[in-house]
């Protein structure tokens, strides 16, 4: 007996000496990720593992400060055979990403057996385009967004505003951030992005915002022509004109200096702020209770509120509220060297269980339709409010550039260097040197 039990704790000691580790490196993970991947993630993705003799390690790959400085980052790796076998991804990189060939489809990284998972049940077709393009499959997603107005609930009522506060037009906007800055002259009234320093926040959660508001999209899919000239462009450069330079209500210094984002949202954190067109990134992520760095009493402090129209009945869609969807996910290195494990943790970490611990963690709008949002009613109310009157980003491979484009538009009119008329009309000849005038279109 005693043999045996010597025997079987040989066997035991042996299979665990010859189990291969297999160590991964993930990249763009923040705190509260982190802690969701040590807790369940890599404990279930061991699970799997365990029956072929496999262990799994994850190594945290942190990347830069801002998105762009991220995608420098990953193009350089990626060309070079390098990189994290697992990448954070924005979306709206994959089609310069796929025209350089730095990225490949999961069916080729992983093989068939990545399009015969289960989970694809539960993403909506157009979700599962997140991290899609031109029907081929490159990763899977996390989450989708929206975005919309935060506002310090405290100084409103100091300011004598009223709580809860429901803007009908960019007056009501404007009229709020008049009212603070009058009330509260420590406090900066308004933040909307603006300038290239903030890269793709200040096309989605700036310029888009307002532009949508007007009825205008910056590429008409009815036309398939990029809008480079608009009575709606104007209308969106001479709202930021009057709030950096006409009426001073938000700080113009922010939109031209490679830090300012954060300040505003610390200085929204810190009760310095008064009103931020953000995304739900905010809330769920930067102003997260559950984040050590995150406000501890945002519920009482912070309100949501959506984003109007220029005018109600004015926005997209003749909508009185606007919104715009991008989305993030994961997906495979094609110079991984462990495909076949790195496609057990993506697709561990996007089962319903995976996705429900980490919403107890960090709630927000997640693709797959089993997934709830619990707990949360700021976050219920964005994603019952705006996603069915959202729009997204077009998957174009000159959207990127265009964007810059529009995002210097921006800064020419906030830093006082040009006109909104003379902005917009260096957009239209840029946009036009990009894609060609034949693809462009000027609204009356």
């Amino acid at each position: 007996m005693k043999y045996a039990k010597i025997v079987a704790l040989t066997l035991t000691l042996c299979s665990t000496a010859l189990a291969e580790n297999v160590n991964l490196t993930v990249s763009g993970l923040n705190t509260i990720a982190k802690q969701w991947f040590d807790q369940s993630v890599i404990p279930a993705v061991n699970k799997v593992l365990a029956p072929q003799g496999k262990t799994l390690s994850v190594t945290y790959q942190n990347t830069a400060s801002s998105a762009e400085a991220t995608k420098q980052q990953y193009a350089l790796d990626l060309k070079a055979g390098r990189g994290a076998d697992i990448l954070s991804f924005d979306g709206f990189w994959l089609p310069e990403f796929v025209a350089a060939g730095l990225i490949k489809p999961l069916d080729v990284v992983v093989g068939k057996e990545a399009l015969q998972w289960d989970g694809w049940k539960q993403i909506p077709s157009g979700l599962q385009g997140i991290l899609g393009y031109q029907g081929k499959l490159y990763g899977v997603g996390q989450g989708t967004d929206v975005r919309g107005i935060y506002y310090r609930s405290d100084l409103f009522k100091q300011a004598g505003l009223p709580v809860p506060w429901t803007p009908r037009s960019w007056n009501d906007v404007l009229s709020a951030a008049r009212a603070l800055k009058k009330a509260l002259p420590d406090v900066t009234p308004l933040q909307i992005n603006a300038g290239t320093a903030m890269g793709e926040a200040t096309t989605m959660q700036g310029y888009d915002m307002l532009l949508l508001g007007t009825g205008t999209q910056m590429y008409d899919p009815a036309q398939q022509k990029w809008v480079v000239k608009s009575p709606g462009i104007l209308d969106t450069l001479n709202f930021y004109k009057t709030v950096y330079l006409d009426d001073k209500l938000g700080d113009a210094r922010w939109q031209l200096i490679p830090n300012g984002r954060d300040l505003s949202f610390k200085a929204f954190a810190d009760g310095k702020l008064g009103i931020l067109l953000e995304g739900d990134y905010l809330w769920r992520s930067v102003l997260n209770p559950l984040d050590p760095s995150g406000l501890k009493n945002r519920d009482q402090v912070v309100a949501f509120t959506r984003m109007p129209a220029e005018a109600p009945g004015k926005g997209i869609r003749k909508q009185n509220y606007v919104t715009i969807s991008g989305g993030t996910g994961y997906l495979i290195n094609p110079n991984s060297k462990h495909p076949q494990e790195a496609w057990t943790l993506l697709s561990t970490m996007s089962s319903k269980d995976m996705l429900d611990a980490y919403q107890k963690l960090e709630p927000r709008i997640r693709i797959r339709k089993d997934v709830a949002i619990p707990g949360d009613k700021v976050m219920q109310n964005m994603a019952t409010t705006l996603l069915p009157v959202t729009v997204t980003r077009p998957m174009l491979p000159a959207y990127n550039k265009v964007s810059e484009q529009a995002q210097l538009m921006t800064e020419r009119v906030v830093s006082g260097q040009m006109t909104p008329q003379q902005a917009m009309d260096a957009y239209a000849a840029a946009v036009k040197q990009i894609v060609g005038a034949d693809k462009t279109a000027e609204l009356k």
